[in-house]
């Protein structure tokens, strides 16, 4: 008989919170996600989140660059880490017995960085690497670029990697970045997350003994509040008047027009957030058999991909439809995408497609669980803005109860095509 997985919380008295799955794996994930990321950055800083996620893989003031690298490496583990607009994450994948070194060497990384020069500077040629390679990636560079159109003037429009001014702004001094870690990785922000065969008092008691005795904020934490970003309904917009800002084109001589359109949509926790992931995945979801695949790829062979996203935040949220065609093939391209959002705003599913959407769905993401390393980090993110971690199956009974007139509702607030935002690389 299978052993029923289980989850467990407990919150330091410093204000750290920590979350455990038990899963019958010998493989354990285990990390620390902080709510600190792009848009908690000044102008001048942009790139910083990132920057001090690379650059405390460098050393610490007891173990060199290499040292990090082969204490975990060494035991066929594997580390990483990854910066958004709200979060950074260090965590690794490890067999279980290895959770109290590895542990560890993540604490000592976020509380001891030691940020050499000499270190710090050739991770700086490696991010200026990383930019250029993405600038060389019109399929990724676009999501940049709109995340820059929709939220104009506020620091979710900056990238994430910075840019080469901020990054030599950064790296001239280690106060900087010592000085931003210390006012944004705040114990009210940190996330301590394990998932594995392991008993959830050892990983308390880890915790504890590792970020224990870090002190709780004395101010209080106001930086999410100061570069809010709400979602605005489509009733409270100006319409034609604004059409120009809407529509935005970049000359990038790419063989390929690539194309975005998109909105701004739900944060998280919306009443309706559940529902918009199920009314994306109908829309342009990672499947063949998504109303976009069929109509642009499968019926006129006009793309080779298409694909839709809906990106919630913790105050907002966008979604976007992504493809790629022929200059010739834009503008039929272009009125299909426009059709299939204008079925969505004016036809409810029939019963019997939202029953197959849900049964799709739910197979979906009962595949999509099987992911440890997925869940692990999907468990610390719903832990850091929800104190709690439902599992697939409550996340699936709350999505289940949606119906066809609430997805209706939410395209003709949301997928509204006069609204839209459209970008292209030409």
């Amino acid at each position: 008989m299978q052993e029923k997985i289980q989850t467990f919380y407990h919150i330091l008295p410093n204000g750290i919170k920590i979350v455990h799955r038990w899963t019958p794996s010998p493989v354990a994930y285990i990390g620390v996600m902080v709510g600190a990321g792009t848009r908690d950055e000044l102008p001048e800083e942009n790139g910083m989140a990132h920057y001090i996620e690379h650059c405390v893989f460098k050393g610490t003031e007891h173990h060199t660059a290499r040292q990090i690298i082969g204490s975990v490496e060494g035991i066929g583990g594997e580390m990483n880490a990854y910066t958004t607009k709200e979060e950074t994450t260090f965590y690794a994948a490890i067999t279980t017995e290895h959770i109290q070194l590895t542990l560890h060497l993540i604490a000592e990384m976020l509380l001891e960085p030691a940020f050499r020069k000499e270190e710090t500077d050739k991770e700086r040629m490696v991010i200026l690497d990383e930019i250029e390679s993405y600038n060389d990636s019109p399929s990724e560079l676009i999501y940049d670029d709109f995340e820059g159109l929709l939220f104009a003037g506020t620091p979710l429009a900056r990238p994430i990697l910075g840019t080469r001014k901020t990054l030599r702004h950064l790296s001239s001094k280690p106060e900087y970045a010592r000085r931003w870690m210390a006012e944004h990785y705040r114990p009210e922000r940190m996330v301590v997350f394990c998932q594995g065969d392991v008993k959830p008092e050892r990983v308390f008691r880890l915790a504890e003994k590792e970020f224990g005795h870090i002190p709780p904020s004395s101010t209080k934490d106001e930086s999410a509040t100061l570069v809010s970003v709400p979602y605005v309904s489509r009733m409270s917009l100006v319409n034609g008047s604004d059409k120009e800002e809407r529509e935005t084109r970049y000359k990038k001589h790419t063989h390929q027009i690539h194309a975005m359109v998109g909105n701004k949509a739900y944060p998280l926790g919306h009443k309706n957030q559940l529902a918009m992931f199920l009314l994306n995945n109908i829309l342009g979801g990672g499947s063949l058999n998504s109303r976009l695949n069929l109509s642009l790829r499968e019926a006129k062979g006009l793309v080779y991909t298409v694909e839709s996203n809906y990106t919630p935040l913790s105050d907002t949220g966008y979604w976007c439809i992504y493809w790629a065609c022929d200059p010739e093939d834009y503008q039929l391209s272009l009125q299909l995408v426009q059709r299939e959002l204008d079925k969505l705003c004016s036809t409810r599913l029939s019963e019997s497609a939202l029953k197959r959407a849900l049964q799709q769905l739910r197979g979906q993401m009962a595949i999509s669980a099987q992911n440890q390393e997925n869940t692990a980090l999907a468990m610390a993110k719903s832990m850091l803005y929800f104190n709690q971690a439902p599992s697939w199956h409550e996340t699936f009974r709350k999505i289940e109860c949606t119906t066809s007139e609430q997805l209706q509702q939410i395209s003709k607030e949301v997928l509204n095509a006069t609204d839209l935002y459209t970008l292209t690389y030409e």
